[in-house]
C-alpha cells in the first residue's frame, strides 16, 4: 500500500501530498554481457539506470560485463545504490561469471545460475529486461511466467528497446 500525508483540513490552500513509501525500489536489469561499452543500448541502459538512481531506486543485475555493467555504472555515476547476485561457474566456459570491473555496494553469490536467477528476481520490484543471448531469454521467460502465473499482483516486466519487437 502507498501512504500518504492527509491534507489538514483549513482554509488555506494545502501543498501536494508527498509519497512517505512507494511500492517499487528495486530495480532489476537482464541483459547480453557482450555488449560493449560504445554500443547505443549500453549508453541507453547507462543513462537510465543513472536516471532511475537520482530517483531513489535500487539497481540490481548479475555482476556481469556489458548490460549488467551499464547499469551499474550509471547508478554508480550519482551515488545510487547497486546490488549484484552473481555465481562462479565452474564447469560453464561460456558464462561470463563476476566481472571484478562490475563494483557494486552489495553483492551475493549464488551456487549455480538457476539460484542467481531466483536470487535476482527476488530482489527486483520490477524488471528491465534488455537485448540479450539464451541467458537473458531464460531470465525474461521466467519473470514472464511468474507474471501470468501471479496476475494481478505480478511484478512489472519491462521489455527494453527494440530487440523485443520480432520475438513478441
Amino acid at each position: 500500500p502507498t501512504l500518504v500525508n492527509l491534507p489538514k483540513v483549513t482554509e488555506e490552500p494545502q501543498p501536494e501530498p508527498k509519497l512517505t513509501s512507494r511500492l517499487i525500489n528495486n530495480l532489476t536489469f537482464f541483459g547480453d554481457s557482450a555488449i560493449p561499452e560504445d554500443d547505443d543500448i549500453y549508453k541507453s541502459v547507462w543513462n537510465t539506470s543513472r536516471f532511475l538512481a537520482e530517483k531513489g531506486f535500487t539497481i540490481v543485475n548479475g555482476g556481469g560485463p556489458g548490460i549488467m555493467k551499464a547499469a551499474t555504472d550509471g547508478a554508480e555515476s550519482v551515488g545510487g545504490k547497486t546490488i549484484a547476485v552473481y555465481w562462479q561457474p565452474k564447469l560453464a566456459s561460456f558464462f561470463e561469471g563476476r566481472n571484478l570491473a562490475n563494483v557494486t555496494d552489495e553483492s551475493e553469490t549464488s551456487s549455480n545460475y538457476v539460484m542467481r536467477t531466483f536470487g535476482l528476481i527476488e530482489k527486483g520490484d520490477a524488471y528491465i529486461v534488455c537485448k540479450g543471448g539464451t541467458g537473458t531469454i531464460s531470465e525474461f521467460g521466467l519473470v514472464w511466467c511468474l507474471a501470468k502465473l501471479y496476475y494481478g499482483c505480478h511484478k512489472p516486466v519491462i521489455l527494453y528497446g527494440d530487440f523485443w519487437d520480432g520475438l513478441i
